[in-house]
């Protein structure tokens, strides 16, 4: 039989995580591992310690959904992740149980409101592409990713399986516009190099992101 590992998180090291490993211990957690975010990144040491150490039948518990996932399509990625480890998530605000049916069922519909949202978030952006080359701007260039652009990429770039190229593609723009204007903060992302800055090689077409 599996093993129930509790994970934690606050955003600043004021707060109290008390309450959150309280709840976990009182919900049967062998051991909580517990993250305090630091700076503008969102760093998570003990949860990269805690799931390389689950193992089959063990089951993750939180909380609350969102100590786990910076997002929903992150969320539902760890999930899933999880799940093909034979993993269970257990998060006790929500009653959540993934090990249940009724939980598999509401991670069901969660991934079909995330399909919803990023085809939506797709569409606009589009949209709005087409309503800018209308008025005789031209896309791809630096200046038209607006703040409203670029959270748009950033939600695209959140997907499960999405790459800088389909998400670069998807918006018009080059792979080094996005590296620019999304990506340059992130020092796990390698950018492009300056062949690859004018042309879009096939060979990088199923890059991975990193998680």
């Amino acid at each position: 039989m599996g093993h129930a590992l509790g994970y934690a998180r606050v955003s600043t090291t004021a707060q109290d995580p008390s309450m959150q490993t309280d709840a976990l211990a009182a919900a049967g957690c062998a051991q909580v591992w517990t993250d305090v975010a630091s700076g503008g990144r969102d760093d998570r040491p003990e949860l990269a310690r805690l799931l390389e150490r689950l193992l089959p039948g063990d089951t993750l518990v939180v909380w609350r959904l969102d100590r786990l996932g910076r997002s929903l399509p992150h969320l539902l990625a760890t999930i899933t992740e999880l799940e093909g480890r034979g993993v269970g998530f257990r998060s006790l605000t929500e009653s959540i149980d993934t090990t249940t049916a009724g939980g598999r069922l509401v991670f069901s519909i969660f991934g079909a409101l995330a399909d919803f949202e990023r085809q939506l978030i797709r569409d606009r952006t589009l949209a709005g592409l087409e309503a800018a080359r209308a008025r005789g701007r031209v896309g791809g260039r630096p200046t038209v990713m607006t703040p409203a652009r670029i959270d748009a990429a950033r939600a695209l770039l959140a997907r499960p399986g999405a790459t800088v190229t389909s998400v670069a593609k998807d918006l018009g723009v080059s792979r080094a516009t996005l590296y620019r204007t999304v990506l340059a903060d992130d020092a796990t992302v390698q950018p492009p190099s300056r062949a690859e800055e004018g042309h879009q090689r096939p060979a990088v077409a199923q890059e991975e992101l990193p998680s």
